[in-house]
């Protein structure tokens, strides 16, 4: 059994690809972002003389929500989740991007590779995600 989403209440995918994808009993997430369905991100704010403030607690916590969402759309949750990759601008905010992840997963959760990378789609994001979780189905 394939089953493809694209989930009209989330931000449109930037190429064809959908946001979440089962494969049997597994449940493959797309990289997902803080992008919300109107383009705005979440954990990002410009004042009216355009100084930005990027959050990255803020942004993992969207993503992760972001994830679950995607993930509940298929019948799984963030339990579910065996195998997780996060995609990091800047390593310096490892610190807070793991805070906030150890409140959605402990020792008992997927396992994890953080790795950083030059940039991502938007100027502004910080952190993208992707995700595997076995859910039979």
């Amino acid at each position: 059994m394939i089953e493809n989403k694209v989930l009209d209440h989330k931000a449109t995918p930037r190429g064809k690809f959908p946001h979440v994808k089962r494969v049997g009993d597994f449940i493959y997430v797309s990289g997902t972002s803080s992008r919300r369905k109107d383009n705005s991100l979440a954990g990002v704010e410009v004042d009216e003389m355009g100084t930005t403030k990027l959050d990255i607690k803020v942004q993992t916590s969207a993503v992760l929500d972001n994830i679950a969402d995607l993930l509940q759309s298929m019948g799984a949750d963030l339990s579910d989740v065996v195998d997780i990759t996060s995609f990091l601008v800047n390593m310096n905010d490892f610190g807070g991007y793991n805070e906030v992840y150890g409140s959605y997963f402990d020792f008992n959760g997927p396992t994890r590779t953080t790795v950083a990378v030059h940039q991502l789609p938007h100027p502004h994001l910080l952190i993208e995600i992707k995700a595997i979780a076995y859910k039979p189905a």
